[in-house]
């Protein structure tokens, strides 16, 4: 059976953006694919909705892809997409989560650890995160990793920003597509181990 994926956008872009369209085009190499948009992208409205809206939406979603697809699922979103995932895995039952840049702290702000859900989890959950990442400094990442009680994966893109986009000076021989094929890679073995449904 295919692995599905319901694919979130971040905060700020919808799923029409071509960096959310790139990277469904590369994950349709793995499984199926859905994207989803929040209520307030729908609308036409820049404010991200509350966050029980957005769980709800995204919840919906996962419902209906239920409906046509029996193999394994997995939520996987770009930054606030997958911090959505994660409340959302708390109440639904999923395969795995796969988070594209998660936002640790919220505005960039140090101080405020939206770490409290990945706490909670019992879903397994695969972060790739940019080194250069100001929305999820590693340093903070790591405490946060060991306390968890979920199955917890990392796999790092060197010189990698909160879109995990690299500068030319930090690519060296390699091009974004090399870049965007590891983290492909590192996505398939991971649905591949949890991908029982």
């Amino acid at each position: 059976m295919k692995t599905f994926f319901l694919f979130a956008p971040g905060a700020g872009a919808p799923s029409s953006h071509p960096w959310m369209q790139r990277w469904a085009k590369h994950l349709r190499e793995i499984g199926e694919v859905q994207t989803l948009d929040y209520s307030y992208m729908r609308e036409g409205r820049k404010r991200p909705d509350r966050l029980p809206q957005l769980i709800a939406t995204h919840r919906e979603a996962l419902i209906q892809i239920r409906d046509k697809s029996a193999g394994p699922i997995f939520l996987i979103g770009k930054s606030m997409g997958g911090r959505i995932g994660c409340h959302v895995a708390l109440e639904e039952e999923v395969n795995g989560l796969i988070c594209l840049g998660y936002p640790l702290c919220a505005m960039g702000d140090r101080t405020k650890l939206r770490d409290e859900v990945l706490l909670t989890l019992q879903t397994p959950i695969l972060f790739v995160q940019g080194t250069l990442d100001v929305l999820c400094p590693l340093d903070l990442l790591e405490p946060v990793r060991n306390k968890m009680t979920a199955p917890n994966f990392l796999h790092l893109v060197n010189g990698g920003d909160h879109s995990l986009m690299v500068r030319k000076k930090d690519l060296g021989s390699e091009t974004q597509e090399d870049v965007d094929l590891k983290i492909q890679t590192a996505i398939r073995e991971f649905t591949t181990q949890f991908g029982k449904s």
